[in-house]
């Protein structure tokens, strides 16, 4: 059975929103990043990278979320565009522009919003700006159409999803009101019960929500180990 290493962040829920959608089998691990799991041994052999989410399909091991949405549909051949190098391409654009601005520019302005011992100004609005900016080419695009590649729901609109629908946090509750085609697809997909089993995933465990000094030495390790 395949095993997912999760924690209840948005990466790993928009791959459990993939494993409950195809209704695949999988055994959930959990992985308390808040109390250093993610450091210990037995998961670095998993994944080196030390984040969440990772899986292990038999002898195969995937990790970063963008690569294990793409790995799980190829292998079932669900939730993909239509097969023509059209879609090809825009598949792999949009995978990858949120993998590398989405995601990155969400986290970070989540980070110096809300965890930062120090308020930086310059941080909060640079990662908050780009932010913004990558929701507004999102929302533009389902301006045109219903989900990011068309027609069709696909793993573009499930790695969309993962962290839209965090929008109150990256930057504030009223900036919903700067994306309606993008709060229209989170809110259809919220209400999918593939999303509801999904996002319920991570009360199976009892997870640390303390943002203690434990926690902090584990997740934000820069602000004990200096750069040599």
């Amino acid at each position: 059975m395949l095993k997912f290493y999760y924690s209840g962040a948005p990466n790993p829920t928009k791959v459990a929103l993939f494993l409950e959608e195809a209704g695949l089998p999988y055994e959930p691990i959990p992985v308390d990043t808040r109390k250093g799991d993610q450091h210990k041994p037995e998961y670095l052999a998993v994944n080196p990278n030390a984040k969440v989410p990772a899986i292990v399909d038999g002898d195969v091991t995937v990790f970063d979320s963008n690569a294990i949405l793409l790995y799980l549909a190829e292998k079932t051949g669900k939730f993909l565009p239509a097969k023509t190098d059209k879609a090809r391409g825009e598949l792999l654009s949009w995978l990858m522009f949120v993998a590398s601005g989405v995601g990155p520019y969400s986290g970070q302005s989540v980070h110096f919003r809300h965890y930062t011992p120090e308020k930086l100004p310059y941080a909060i609005n640079r990662f908050a700006y780009e932010a913004q900016r990558h929701f507004g080419i999102l929302d533009a695009r389902l301006a045109k159409q219903r989900y990011m590649l068309g027609d069709a729901y696909t793993i573009v609109d499930m790695d969309v999803w993962g962290w839209s629908r965090l929008i109150p946090t990256v930057l504030g509750e009223e900036h919903w009101a700067k994306f309606p085609n993008l709060k229209r697809l989170v809110d259809e997909i919220t209400a999918r019960p593939a999303a509801t089993r999904a996002i319920a995933l991570k009360d199976k465990h009892k997870f640390k929500t303390e943002m203690d000094d434990e926690a902090k030495r584990a997740m934000f390790r820069h602000q004990t180990e200096k750069v040599a």
